[in-house]
């Protein structure tokens, strides 16, 4: 034997019978490494390429212009097929059920557990996508009946993103009501549209707050974005779709149409001032206005005014990227500016 440790290593196994005998030669170790380099290689790939369909898909729901040059009038064919198009082209196709929820320290699982909204959360998400889904089925034009589809199909998953959140974290959920079709299908769409461009305004401000004091971890809020995104999609597809059939209905109905408006806006306003509060089946009380007066319960107290600022500045953001022909939610941000003159 020790003239077997005296030789000079061999690399041939056929010439070598004493490594054969072994059972393992050099070669097949060397042919283990280079299939263990090659699956690593294969998995690396195969990370890159899935990172870089995520960050395609996010990006494309962030930007989008539409191909054709030149000006569009407000209520024509061109400008159905416009904020159809957009809705339907910037669709992000993640799938709810292989979210991989991270792993939260025991003070973010409990800032993100004591949140007073998941209730009144998923709920409010299941009565829009059933109301979207019921208008939809109102509508005779093919692309506009496309978009409302995917608009209410959106909704729905967002009810399964908020569904699966709570049941990674383990926050409990009251027992949840029946969605009924609303008996107007144009009344139950419009307080959702007009019902988002309230919500999503204040959430815009909140989400970042939330992401800057750190009251989320960094890899909750990069998880839950593109949830937030889609609500500015929705808003600015439903600010455009009321403006196109504003314009097309028969000059004696639109009368009728404006006191629809109204109604809908004081019912929400009713709802978020805290005159109308939910009560869940445990007795506690759900506040339908938390997205106004949250950033205290996120752990950044900011001020009236700096609040407004900042929900001004990230709905500008979340905007930026679609095409300038296409209207813009008013409204609020209008509303927010006037009341910012009187606030600190």
């Amino acid at each position: 034997m020790s003239e077997l440790y005296a030789a000079p290593p061999r690399h041939d196994g056929a010439a070598n019978p004493d490594a054969r005998r072994g059972g393992v030669t050099a070669a097949t170790v060397a042919a283990a490494n280079s299939a263990e380099d090659a699956v690593e290689r294969a998995t690396a790939v195969a990370d890159t390429v899935a990172r870089t369909a995520i960050e395609q898909a996010d990006r494309a729901m962030r930007h989008w212009t539409d191909p054709t040059p030149g000006p569009v009038r407000i209520g024509s064919p061109q400008h159905l097929r416009m904020f159809s198009n957009m809705l339907l082209q910037t669709h992000n196709p993640y799938k709810p059920a292989v979210i991989e929820w991270p792993k939260l320290s025991p003070d973010a699982l409990a800032r993100v557990t004591s949140l007073p909204i998941w209730d009144i959360a998923v709920q409010t998400e299941g009565r829009a996508s059933i109301r979207v889904k019921t208008f939809a089925e109102t509508v005779t034009d093919p692309l506009l009946r496309s978009a409302l589809d995917m608009d209410g199909g959106e909704e729905a998953r967002h009810k399964v993103v908020l569904s699966k959140l709570v049941e990674a974290y383990g926050i409990p959920l009251a027992p949840e009501p029946d969605y009924p079709p609303p008996d107007d299908p144009e009344w139950g769409w419009l307080v959702t549209g007009y019902s988002e461009c309230i919500d999503s305004f204040f959430a815009f401000g909140l989400f970042a707050m939330a992401k800057r004091s750190g009251y989320f971890p960094a890899e909750l809020v990069e998880t839950f974005e593109p949830v937030i995104q889609e609500e500015g999609r929705h808003i600015l597809f439903f600010v455009n779709w009321a403006a196109w059939y504003r314009r097309n209905l028969p000059w004696w109905r639109r009368p009728l149409f404006a006191l629809k408006v109204a109604r809908v806006w004081a019912f929400l306003i009713w709802e978020r001032i805290g005159i109308a509060r939910g009560i869940d089946a445990d007795g506690v009380a759900q506040d339908a206005n938390f997205t106004m007066n949250g950033s205290e319960a996120l752990g950044d107290s900011l001020s009236p005014g700096a609040m407004i600022d900042l929900c001004l500045a990230e709905n500008d953001r979340r905007m930026a990227g679609y095409d300038e022909r296409l209207l813009r939610p008013e409204t609020v941000p209008r509303l927010a500016r006037f009341a910012r003159r009187f606030v600190k």
